[in-house]
């Protein structure tokens, strides 16, 4: 089995390294821009969309040009890879997967990439990597890089100069030591509630920073943009930032570690984050309704990282020989698992099921998470989505004592 892992380290780069990285991300940075606006400019002319070999070409007379010859300090490879970048981002919408490209600014997600092994050198007996035109770069090693070196990527986040170091080795096909199924419904009140009647609370990391997060942005934004204090303002909203995704961060890792090696097969459910955190204001000719009520429950969705604990879950769960399972999330919480009954009614309040036909009771998201756990089975077995209801009458399956032959 062929495993793709990258491991990040802290760099800890003297002036003149720090001041050449701000410049190639600025110069990739730049490359992305333009190759932007000149595919929308090709496209408003109705020309056909203009593939990355071609605007290859398009770079080398942007480097010889006497206009950005300053392109030629950085080095060639990451500009190249910025072409790659956006000729991806069109794929994407061009397949619905993201939203159309738009335009890098200065000081968001600065970062570029090496993509070629061979002109990078990593010694990790003293700590200290070789990157072309940067030269040997020391990083706080915390553990060590195992397998091939692939690509080096160098990133800016509050300040700090990160480096994430991708590697490829093979390792043998992982027989999973588990062998339980377990059914997952994430929520707010609850951030995961397992069909075995187990919950883990939400950390809400977001709401903890709120109000400490909003008093230092009143701070900035009482200084003059620019100044020196609007820039040491600004440093502590991004250092607060930067606590709560490295907050949430770890708080995923560590679920999603214990429940990846705890079973074997997990099913949840196949929510659309992206369309449940639209905002509801509208427009000026259609105006929304709870707006404020919608924009506190936003928040409170991708405060918990929902997007993020699937992810990790699904390579986890892959390297351990486990197996994930994304159902169709519809009606699970209004499904009596007793019954097979469908009704709105079943779900009186937020926390509470209770079934209108047969009486069957219980928490409402160990309810939805019992469901989610039957439609896998039905998945794993038909091969098609499962139904919403049974039409005859059965005990509430057992999640965590189901055991694969």
């Amino acid at each position: 089995m062929q495993r793709l892992q990258a491991f990040k380290y802290e760099l800890m780069p003297d002036g003149n390294q720090q001041r050449d990285m701000r410049r190639f991300a600025g110069s990739c940075r730049f490359v992305y821009n333009k190759a932007l606006a000149l595919q929308n400019a090709n496209h408003e002319a109705g020309n056909k969309f203009i593939r990355y070999e071609a605007m290859a070409k398009h770079l080398t007379g942007w480097r010889n040009g006497e206009g950005m010859a300053w392109l030629k300090d950085a080095p060639c490879h990451p500009l190249q890879h910025a072409l790659k970048d956006m000729e991806k981002a069109y794929k994407n919408f061009f397949a619905k997967r993201a939203d159309f490209p738009r335009f890098k600014r200065k000081g968001r997600c600065d970062a570029f990439r090496y993509p070629d092994p061979k002109q990078i050198k990593l010694d990790q007996s003293n700590d200290r990597l070789f990157l072309p035109k940067l030269g040997w770069l020391r990083y706080r090693n915390s553990r060590d890089v195992l397998g091939e070196l692939r690509n080096v990527t160098v990133s800016q986040s509050s300040g700090k100069w990160f480096v994430s170091i991708q590697t490829q080795r093979e390792v043998e096909q992982p027989v999973p030591t588990a062998t339980s199924a377990i059914g997952i419904d994430v929520g707010i009140a609850r951030f995961a509630t397992m069909s075995d009647a187990s919950f883990i609370a939400p950390l809400n990391s977001f709401k903890k920073h709120q109000q400490r997060l909003a008093r230092y942005q009143r701070r900035m934004n009482r200084k003059i943009k620019f100044s020196s204090n609007w820039k040491k303002a600004k440093a502590k909203v991004q250092k607060i930032h930067t606590g709560i995704a490295n907050a949430r961060k770890d708080f995923l890792h560590k679920t999603t570690t214990t429940v990846s090696q705890n079973h074997a097969l997990v099913c949840i459910e196949d929510l659309q984050v992206r369309n449940m955190s639209r905002s509801s204001k509208g427009n000026s000719e259609q105006h929304g309704k709870m707006v404020k009520q919608k924009s506190g429950l936003n928040r409170s969705i991708l405060d918990q990282g929902w997007g993020e604990f699937r992810r990790q879950l699904d390579y986890k769960l892959l390297w351990n020989g486990g197996m994930l399972l994304a159902v169709p999330p519809h009606n699970t919480s209004r499904t009596c698992p007793c019954c097979g009954h469908v009704s709105k009614d079943n779900r009186p309040t937020q926390a509470r099921f209770l079934c209108v036909d047969c009486g069957y009771e219980n928490n409402a998201d160990v309810v939805g998470a019992i469901n989610v756990l039957e439609r896998g089975y039905r998945l794993l077995a038909c091969g098609e989505p499962a139904q919403s209801g049974r039409s005859a009458k059965q005990e509430p399956t057992e999640a965590t004592q189901t055991v694969f032959a």
